[in-house]
């Protein structure tokens, strides 16, 4: 099938393992573009479980005990789930355009610029029956799916062994879910890499051809990198191009307001960030597209002659249609991901219904940075969940730490050979015992403890929605679950269709009841204000030269990025005045904040931007 990505302005980013696991099936056949996760493949599995019935065709297992049984798990699931969308798109295109049809739904949800869309209300205002039935058959023929794409954290990827205990090669877990996509059989479509460099994975891509351009220049199957700058950005194109690889986007997210994992930088912001990006883009084009092609021809492959299409797109704590068209008009990116607010759209992720309620009601203290994750890196935490309760239900019984059953997160040697994630009762139960043996004072016990016991499942933690959605075999019997949402969610409260939120991104609705809810860009300033505080703090308890170098440098960033805010800002259109103020307003609030701290820790006039 082919898939038209620029149907619609926005994408829905992946989120979590279960929350997008399906995505596709739900929202693909409106040429909505989504992210699944594939590097869980035990939760891949029982997804094949549970759509094989769903068509009507047999479920055959693939167990553990199978050759590449990771890869084919993850290719099967994706050809499977490519296949019911080609049958939903054929299914739309032999609709009749009665009201109610789910045909016209397609049209309704297109942006109001949309050619389709216009030809679609001419058509609906035709009395003529013939050329009414022309363009009725011109328009189905139109319909196009959204791309399923799928994303790799490209840090999840420990050695797997055989039962001899020797490394497979090219079975790591990364790897193996690479080449389960490029095996299978969807066109179009995108590898999402997120979370850094991994030379490892970059070099068994290498050795692929999905990736490759046809005669054309055209691809099958392309390469999206997430990235946090401008320099990640380039270090990770240029090591791509060098191996003859096109990087066809760079999905550029916040660094603090998102869900999931957040990479802080060290106080760039956003706009600066974009402003680069629009600056440079095509002096990146050219640099990549040079050593691109000079790989190719080194290989002995056919060079082309002028660069791929390279997009830009953003995401990250987008929440009206105001910032969304600024984002499109003012630095000119290609596309916006819209996660966070999608977990209220039933119709849209695969979210049970408790964890449903709990998002609905969720205020700004509820969405906390936490440290909860097993990888060392900041983490995005909605408190009340599930996984939560049943942490502090663990600890309260002097058995803290989950069981280790899907080992995706392994990654610590401190007390063994083999690595173990440090939110297993194994790991937990010897952290304790030493913490205990250091005669260490009340403060730094309970500091180094809590730290300890923060940390919690989160390869079934995040998967368990989709079990209890769809009442499949649990994981070990542990149904708990947890989520990962960008602080954006404190201000959406209504659940509510696909197509209100859709209206919503495109200015026809409004689903947001906080009217108090900041700009993006104020809202991930306050989050890297607070980020420095945090820094701040630890700085008192660790006073050293490279500490405060870095928060005097933090500061500066920050300092920097409002200055860049404030020169935006009188530069805006007399239509987006409000949107001026509301910059403004906030800029000075954090200002006042930001410097206020700082004169109270370094008893000195903060440097002025």
């Amino acid at each position: 099938m082919t898939s038209n990505n620029n149907l619609h302005k926005f994408h829905i980013p992946v989120m979590g393992l279960a929350y997008t696991i399906d995505t596709p099936i739900k929202v693909a056949r409106f040429g909505i573009s989504s992210v699944i996760s594939i590097i869980e493949d035990n939760l891949v599995e029982k997804m094949r479980s549970h759509y094989y019935p769903m068509m009507n065709e047999p479920y055959h297992p693939i167990t553990k005990k199978e050759v590449d049984y990771r890869a084919r798990r993850i290719t099967d699931y994706l050809n499977l789930v490519n296949r019911i969308v080609n049958d939903q798109v054929e299914k739309l295109q032999n609709e009749s355009f009665d009201t109610g049809a789910e045909i016209n739904k397609y049209f309704q949800m297109l942006p109001d610029d949309s050619d389709l869309k216009h030809i679609y209300k001419e058509m609906m205002a035709l009395d003529n029956p013939q050329d009414k039935e022309q363009l009725e058959n011109w328009l189905k023929h139109e319909i196009e799916a959204g791309s399923i794409d799928v994303n790799i954290m490209t840090k999840l990827d420990k050695n797997n062994a055989d039962e001899e205990g020797n490394v497979l090669e090219d079975s790591s877990d990364a790897v193996a879910a690479l080449r389960g996509y490029a095996k299978s059989d969807l066109t179009n479509s995108s590898v999402i890499l997120s979370a850094g460099m991994n030379p490892r994975l970059f070099g068994y891509m290498e050795k692929l051809d999905a990736f490759d351009a046809n005669h054309l220049g055209l691809f099958k199957k392309k390469i999206v990198i997430k990235v946090s700058d401008y320099r990640s950005a380039l270090i990770q194109g240029k090591m791509l191009a060098k191996k003859g690889l096109w990087v066809s986007e760079f999905r550029i997210e916040s660094g603090l307001n998102c869900g999931g994992h957040a990479f802080a930088s060290d106080g760039y912001l956003l706009g600066p960030i974009l402003e680069e990006f629009k600056n440079k883009r095509k002096e990146l084009v050219i640099q990549l597209f040079e050593i691109y092609n000079q790989a190719l021809l080194a290989k002995g492959k056919t060079g082309f002659d002028q660069a791929h299409p390279l997009k830009i797109t953003v995401q990250g704590g987008i929440g009206t249609h105001e910032e969304d068209e600024f984002l499109h008009r003012h630095y000119e990116i290609d596309g916006t991901g819209w996660g966070t607010p999608f977990l209220l759209v039933p119709e849209a992720t695969t979210v049970d219904d408790h964890t449903l309620q709990l998002l609905s009601k969720a205020t700004v203290e509820d969405v906390v940075l936490s440290k909860n994750s097993p990888l060392g890196v900041r983490f995005h935490y909605l408190k009340g969940t599930t996984g939560e309760k049943e942490k502090l239900e663990r600890i309260q019984n002097g058995m803290p730490g989950s069981p280790c059953s899907e080992k995706f997160l392994v990654s610590n040697t401190e007390f063994t050979t083999e690595p173990i994630c440090t939110a297993s009762h194994t790991y937990q139960k010897k952290k304790i015992e030493q913490l205990q043996s250091l005669n260490l004072s009340e403060h730094d016990y309970q500091k180094q403890l809590k730290e300890v016991l923060d940390k919690e499942c989160l390869c079934i933690g995040l998967s368990n929605a989709a079990v209890e959605m769809y009442k499949l075999k649990p994981f070990r019997n542990l149904k708990a679950v947890n989520i990962c949402p960008g602080p954006n969610i404190a201000y959406f409260s209504e659940i509510v269709s696909l197509h209100k939120m859709i209206d919503h991104i495109y200015g026809r609705a409004n689903v947001l009841a906080d009217k108090s809810r900041p700009h993006m860009f104020i809202k991930e300033l306050s989050l890297y204000i607070d980020y420095w505080l945090e820094q701040l703090n630890e700085t008192k308890e660790q006073i050293d030269q490279k500490r405060t170098k870095y928060v005097h440098t933090f500061y500066e960033n920050i300092l920097s990025g409002i200055a860049y805010y404030r020169e935006m800002a009188d530069k805006v259109n007399e239509e987006t005045s409000s949107l001026k103020h509301k910059i403004t307003e906030g800029l000075d609030l954090a200002e006042q904040k930001l410097q206020a701290a700082y004169e109270q820790h370094f008893l000195s006039e903060p440097v002025k931007a």
